[in-house]
């Protein structure tokens, strides 16, 4: 942590720390990881803990608090790609033996918001709120694949080696042109990249500058894939996609002439 850092900032790095492989953490070890002092570290653990966003027993580390639940519990209730999306979950898990979701994501990370299942037995590995690197599946290809060109060049960069053993390609250039690929059709299809045995099917949800706000992702047992349902498969998740991409667009307030006209801006975006 750079001592540029503003208060909120280092409140934020304290919370960052919380993952699923360290649930829990003793002051000590949080002074060792963000270098912080004794002093500060307990000032903002104090504010944190007020607030709810921490809780601590006696002896015993701390651990993410009730605020957090209740965050999340207002998240579901407000966003509108959860509630713009659900009768698409619907329908999918109507129409397949499959696990349907909504991902949001953020930084590198990718986390399913919403989901609904027709399969009795589900394998996937996305549950709400679990995060997961955005560097494997079809969720991650689609939304990588629609960033803007610096953007998306830059990912590729950054996790080339992990999107090597991913299958994405064997080179920086393979992998480019895979993506603007999956671009073009709408939709991007992955065999066993996070869960083995199962393909994810996924298309991007966009917004009125065609940045990739969310993915609609269906997920199917390897072995009950056919040429033939898997075709059926992405049409229904791309034109849903589609549907919810426009439903939110169209509940804008106001819609600047640049942002009117999606499709013309999308032709000029793909001659990179």
């Amino acid at each position: 942590m750079t001592s540029s850092s503003g208060s909120g900032d280092r409140i934020l790095a304290i919370i960052d720390l919380f993952t699923e492989e360290r649930p829990e953490w003793l002051p000590d070890e949080m002074m060792q990881a963000l270098g912080y002092s004794r002093p500060t570290l307990y000032r903002y653990l104090k504010s944190l803990k007020n607030a709810g966003f921490l809780s601590s027993l006696p002896n015993q580390g701390f651990t993410l608090g009730p605020k957090v639940t209740e965050l999340d519990f207002l998240m579901q209730r407000a966003d509108l790609v959860v509630a713009k999306g659900q009768p698409a979950l619907k329908d999918l898990a109507r129409q397949f033996v499959c696990s349907a979701f909504i991902t949001r994501w953020y930084n590198d990370k990718i986390l399913c918001v919403a989901s609904e299942v027709s399969t009795a037995t589900p394998l996937s590995s996305y549950q709400r709120g679990r995060p997961m690197p955005l560097s494997r599946g079809a969720i991650s290809r689609v939304i990588v694949a629609n960033l803007t060109k610096n953007q998306r060049l830059n990912f590729i960069s950054r996790h080339l080696e992990e999107a090597r053993l991913a299958g994405w390609g064997s080179s920086f250039e393979e992998i480019n042109n895979g993506l603007l690929k999956e671009r073009r059709s709408g939709v991007a299809v992955a065999y066993g990249q996070v869960t083995a045995g199962v393909v994810g099917i996924a298309a991007p949800i966009l917004t009125g500058k065609d940045a990739p706000i969310a993915a609609l992702c269906v997920t199917v047992e390897q072995s009950l894939i056919t040429d033939d349902l898997l075709g059926h498969i992405k049409i229904s998740v791309a034109q849903h996609a589609r549907t919810i991409s426009i439903s939110l667009e169209c509940d804008r307030p106001a819609l600047s002439l640049e942002h009117q006209s999606s499709a013309q801006k999308r032709t000029a975006y793909e001659k990179d």
